[in-house]
């Protein structure tokens, strides 16, 4: 996996006399507007951004789970604000798609107070009101921000129906558990629940069964590339206690 350049940028949005500060795609800011109401922001410097997700954890490393992808992931400036947030310890990180199945995630967080009280100003997107509002920094920051009522949770297993735009297809959202690690190796980081669990996976090249993993002890590890032979898309089918937990692709890549 090819490592991929930050371009450190700092944008300044003004508001009823006050700077918030946005940062730069993989960083972004974070704001505790207080009442569980969680701000975030960035600015997008990046090339060929094909999808970009928030996830929210209630730790910082697993468990992560997507509550929006942004209608227009090649925005140079975009906000979220969260209003149904279980609380305001709540760790968040975003998930960056590009191109040829390249994908990232940017380091958690979890949201500062608010002590500039920028939130109160900002105008809250109703159901019916879901275009995307571009930001100016001569002008009032007016990030998108869309209410969460009746929006559910996302995991790899279950995935709601996104916003649809024209002439756009879906981007690919890579499973929590199997998915394509920087280094070019297969990452397999399985759930960590209390009571211990029987797991198991069988990886498919097309409907041609390759090889299956039996009675997995380790929690996370990782599979050498060299086992799939060739770069491309892979499958794989993932059970817990003999019964399926999910069905999902990888992408390997070619070392030249």
């Amino acid at each position: 996996m090819k490592k991929l350049p930050l371009f450190p940028l700092l944008f300044a949005l003004t508001t009823a006399g006050k700077v918030f500060a946005q940062d730069t795609l993989p960083k972004f800011s974070l704001i505790n507007a207080g009442n569980n109401r969680i701000i975030i922001g960035w600015v997008n410097k990046l090339e060929n951004v094909k999808q970009i997700s928030i996830q929210r954890s209630f730790d910082s490393l697993t468990g992560y789970k997507s509550i929006l992808t942004v209608a227009d992931p090649t925005s140079p400036q975009n906000g979220f604000l969260d209003a149904k947030a279980p609380n305001d310890r709540m760790f968040y990180r975003i998930y960056i798609m590009l191109e040829k199945g390249m994908y990232l995630f940017s380091a958690a967080k979890k949201p500062v107070k608010d002590t500039l009280k920028i939130a109160r100003t900002l105008p809250v997107a109703d159901g019916n009101n879901k275009q995307p509002v571009i930001l100016d920094s001569a002008e009032r920051a007016r990030p998108v921000v869309i209410r969460l009522d009746g929006f559910p949770g996302t995991d790899s297993v279950a995935v709601p129906n996104p916003v649809v735009i024209k002439n756009k297809t879906n981007a690919f959202v890579p499973s929590l558990y199997v998915y394509t690690c920087r280094d070019g190796y297969v990452c397999i980081r399985l759930p960590d629940k209390e009571k211990s669990k029987k797991y198991s996976i069988k990886f498919f090249e097309d409907e041609i069964q390759l090889f299956e993993l039996k009675e997995i002890k380790e929690r996370e590890f990782k599979i050498d590339k060299a086992n799939f032979y060739h770069a491309g898309w892979f499958r794989f089918e993932l059970y817990e206690d003999g019964k399926l937990l999910e069905k999902h692709k990888f992408y390997l890549e070619k070392d030249f």
